[in-house]
């Protein structure tokens, strides 16, 4: 079962589904997931598969639209902020505490791609977050940017400067392309196979990044802190061919106990979004750890 919902964060109006399980009794209080997806990702694209899932096992599932993405409030549009994203994590965790339906002592969270780090960042501080899942995770986006960006990482800096001084003088907010066109490396190609195929579930996800976003995804990384998670458990989910594994690898080696690395044979990053083949083991896993620890 599928329920339209919405719930207030930091001034905006957040859109999003609580999935919960068919065949639930009306008086049993379901353990709970706030699933997180992907960063440009909204609530069609890889929360709802996950979350279709987890209610099938017992939980019950949110995948919302962050901020400035989807049905949910914020402009500028598009906005790639992973301190906010935080923020909306905690609401949505607040969120889940006022249901009925949930247990306010066993709620989780599980990410995937850069909800694989978002989880865990805010797990941190909301110790309300009993167990964390990061599947494909891409917890470092500094070194992403300053390892990975086509060019001198300032000049982009300075982009992303000059186009929030415009904004804010009048001027149209400045995009660039969250898949960019061209040949580019075997991630970025791979993940055109999903973003923009039929593969892609949401018609009307957006092609685009706020220019100026780059400057706050240069200063996070939830490798920083994800040392001080402990001892909320960690389970990190990965492709053994997955061209982010060394960060799952990274993130695995920075926690402390309780922590489970669980690599699965033959899978590259987008593998983990939609495929069954690398999902269904994947959300097996990750309802067997919550199992566990929730």
């Amino acid at each position: 079962m599928r329920e339209d919902i919405t719930f207030p964060s930091d001034g905006r109006k957040l859109a999003g589904h609580l999935y919960l399980p068919d065949d639930r009794p009306a008086a049993e209080r379901l353990p709970a997931v706030v699933v997180v997806g992907a960063s440009s990702g909204t609530k069609e694209q890889t929360p709802a598969t996950y979350s279709r899932r987890l209610a099938r096992l017992g939980y019950a599932a949110l995948a919302f639209d962050h901020s400035s993405y989807g049905q949910s409030e914020g402009t500028p549009r598009s906005d790639e902020n992973p301190f906010a994203k935080s923020e909306d994590i905690k609401n949505a965790v607040t969120f889940l505490t006022g249901r009925d339906e949930v247990d306010a002592d066993r709620i989780a969270a599980a990410g995937v791609c850069g909800g694989g780090g978002f989880a865990p960042y805010t797990a941190v501080a909301d110790r309300r977050i009993k167990a964390v899942a990061a599947v494909s995770a891409l917890p470092d986006l500094r070194s992403t940017l300053t390892d990975g960006f086509a060019g001198d990482w300032h000049d982009l800096m300075h982009l992303a400067q000059s186009a929030r001084e415009a904004y804010a003088r009048g001027g149209e907010p400045q995009y660039v392309p969250f898949m960019p066109p061209g040949q580019q490396n075997e991630w970025v190609e791979n993940g055109k196979q999903y973003y923009l195929t039929d593969r892609n579930p949401d018609p009307n996800w957006k092609n685009q990044t706020l220019l100026w976003s780059f400057d706050k995804m240069l200063q996070y990384s939830a490798l920083d802190i994800i040392h001080l998670l402990a001892p909320t458990p960690l389970l990190l989910v990965a492709g053994t061919r997955a061209e982010t594994l060394q960060q799952s690898q990274a993130a695995y080696a920075n926690a402390n106990e309780p922590k489970e690395l669980f690599l699965i044979d033959g899978g590259t990053h987008f593998d983990f979004y939609d495929k069954p083949e690398y999902v269904e083991p994947t959300v097996a896993r990750i309802a067997s750890f919550f199992k566990t620890h929730l």
